[in-house]
């Protein structure tokens, strides 16, 4: 015989013959010839090398364990006092029944929507984050949401959380802003056989996304393609001295001819324009030529305008010395002026009468 104890948080099996005969609770007890005492303690978890149907047929061993079955469809929420603990898998788990209260939370992941009886917060857990699939969708974005290859729903920005189930989910991205789109480089021939090269820019917005990413594949390509057909159409329509003299006309004619289409793709066409028009080295350097022909002609026009009215104003003022004595005298003394300011000092030698000359410059 030997006497045995346990305490308020120890559960005992008495095993003989390696078989577990009875399930002793709190208190003291004697063993048999040939019987052990195993000992467990409630706040551990319980041992995985038992059966546990077989130790069920013993008498009060019902009432010592919580067992839950959790389906292959099911995941089962463990809290402790009330605070999240762990996250068990399909299958049957056993724990001690002890002081600290243990709940259990059943929940199917059939479906992909995590129901509200789950706390979002408890989503980040490590144990739980393994069942959940999450995604973001940024503020300037919206998104396409497919379940198994069929289109379900439009997301906003945000993020989402689903089981992670035998389903598929899939999401299709859209950034909302204002974007920009450059056809750059396009070869381009002239109605009169000029070989150009063109650049030009746009600014669009999706204002449909289900249209833009559900009805067409590639939108961003296929606008492309559409800018680049519709420039050729227009430019090769014109000369190469009418594109140079209307090329700003070639936004009005692009945004009123590619609105069904653009419509279509889900976006909307918010501006555009031409950047660059480059020419042929060859075409360049005439065209140089004959703006520096065309400016030397002013230039030649300027000079001879000056040159008459110059030559106008000269006679004007002859006829009018001519009439007036007092105005030629005047205009003399102006010159005089201008002359002895370039003179610092003024020898003279000889007699009186180059003085007297010099002084009727002054006097009439």
């Amino acid at each position: 015989m030997k006497r045995v104890q346990l305490t308020t948080d120890e559960i005992g099996l008495v095993v003989k013959n390696n078989a577990v005969i009875r399930v002793l609770k709190s208190g003291n007890y004697w063993l048999g010839f040939g019987e052990k005492l195993e000992k467990y303690t409630t706040t551990h978890p319980f041992p995985s090398g038992r059966n546990v149907d077989v130790l069920l047929q013993l008498i009060g061993f019902r009432e010592l364990v919580d067992i839950v079955e959790v389906g292959d469809t099911e995941i089962c929420l463990v809290f402790l006092n009330g605070n999240f603990e762990k996250t068990l898998a399909s299958g049957r788990h056993v724990f001690w029944k002890e002081l600290r209260e243990r709940r259990f939370q059943l929940e199917d992941i059939t479906e992909i929507e995590i129901p509200t009886s789950v706390n979002r917060q408890l989503l980040e857990k490590q144990s739980l984050s393994y069942y959940v699939r999450q995604y973001k969708i940024e503020p300037n974005e919206k998104a396409l949401l497919f379940v198994d290859g069929v289109f379900v729903d439009i997301l906003k920005s945000g993020t989402y959380c689903w089981w992670k189930n035998a389903k598929t989910i899939a999401i299709s991205k859209a950034d909302m802003r204002v974007l920009t789109l450059e056809v750059v480089g396009q070869e381009i021939l002239s109605k009169d056989k000029a070989q150009i090269r063109i650049n030009f820019t746009l600014q669009y917005q999706i204002v449909d996304i289900v249209k833009a990413l559900l009805d067409n594949k590639e939108y961003e390509k296929q606008l492309y393609s559409l800018m680049q057909l519709t420039l050729r159409s227009y430019i090769g329509q014109m000369t190469l001295d009418e594109l140079m003299e209307r090329k700003t006309e070639i936004q009005g004619y692009v945004l009123e001819n590619t609105l069904p289409q653009v419509a279509g793709l889900g976006i909307t066409l918010l501006t555009c324009g031409v950047k660059d028009v480059i020419l042929p080295g060859d075409v360049r350097d005439i065209m140089n030529q004959v703006l520096i022909a065309e400016k030397r002609a002013q230039a030649n026009s300027i000079m001879r305008r000056e040159e008459t009215a110059s030559t106008r104003s000269l006679l004007n003022t002859a006829k009018l010395m001519e009439e007036n004595s007092m105005l030629f005298k005047l205009k003399e003394m102006e010159y005089v002026e201008k002359i002895a300011e370039k003179i610092n000092t003024i020898s003279v030698s000889g007699n009186g009468q180059i003085v007297d000359q010099i002084k009727q410059l002054f006097v009439k």
